[in-house]
């Protein structure tokens, strides 16, 4: 099975995917692995979707509205971020915005003069500190190799930090099969009370919800959809009642069933 996530080698997202396949090719972006999944270039892909400390990760969020494709699974594993370096003096922390944010606490408290770099991943900032002495890296301990010191490990400013991961598939892997089911609503409209008549059929059938954000739709000012995760499956009656019931309200949009998935935990 081919597989594609967030590269380099050496990414937490890699070690997600390493999980499901053998065969793992890598992307700068998450929308480049949704968009190249949707065209059946690949498989499978393995994208963030929620860190326990920073939230949703919003480029996969808007990903899956944009393409149609399914989720067949999700990967939680835990973050232990390290600081990484050629030595103790350096002048920039390089790493992926969320890494940053998750150690916000411990880069504030101990290198309040450091310069913060953004990069598409956390393998990505360790290659810069490889070459540049200048530069530091938040990423996976293991990753320090022998050109870097690992100068300070677990510095994440929680311990429970965990971030879950979504295998995305072709539409024709889409599953009913399942314990969770991501779905995302788009009303094309806006009322009061509008909200409610969502999230109703799901009180009434005793089915909770994991999870519920919007979204801007990108069409214009003030128009959202919603990303809603349930602890149900796709197969049960409860689910398939509550959905036909939504779609009566969103006549003017659209209700797309990603899949129903079960969990996978991966410690290394």
């Amino acid at each position: 099975m081919r597989a594609i996530t967030l590269g380099p080698s050496g990414t937490y997202s890699h070690r997600a995917a390493r999980s499901i396949a053998a065969d793992i090719e890598f992307s700068e972006s998450v929308t480049g692995i949704v968009e190249r999944v949707a065209a059946e270039e690949f498989e499978r892909g393995v994208i963030p979707i929620e860190n326990s400390i920073e939230g949703s990760v919003t480029e996969s969020l808007d990903a899956l509205a944009e393409y149609d494709v399914a989720v067949v699974k999700e990967i939680v594993t835990p973050i232990r971020h390290a600081l990484l370096a050629q030595g103790p003096e350096f002048e920039v922390v390089a790493s992926h915005a969320q890494a940053l944010a998750q150690c916000r606490s411990y880069l504030e408290s101990s290198y309040p003069d450091v310069v913060l770099e953004s990069v598409s991943s956390t393998a990505r900032g360790v290659e810069q500190a490889r070459n540049d002495p200048t530069v530091a890296a938040i990423a996976r301990p293991d990753n320090s190799g022998e050109q870097l010191d690992v100068l300070a490990k677990d510095i994440q400013d929680r311990s429970s930090n965990a971030t879950r991961f979504v295998v995305v598939a072709p539409t024709g892997e889409r599953s009913a099969a399942g314990g969770k089911t991501s779905l995302i609503i788009y009303p094309e409209a806006d009322h009061p009370g509008l909200l409610l008549e969502l999230l109703e059929p799901f009180a009434e059938r005793d089915i909770n919800l994991s999870r519920i954000e919007s979204r801007p739709s990108g069409d214009r000012l003030g128009d959202y959809l919603f990303h809603i995760d349930i602890n149900a499956g796709l197969y049960e009656e409860r689910t398939q009642r509550a959905l036909e019931e939504i779609e009566t309200v969103v006549q003017a949009g659209w209700v797309r069933r990603l899949g129903s998935y079960d969990t996978k935990h991966v410690l290394e």
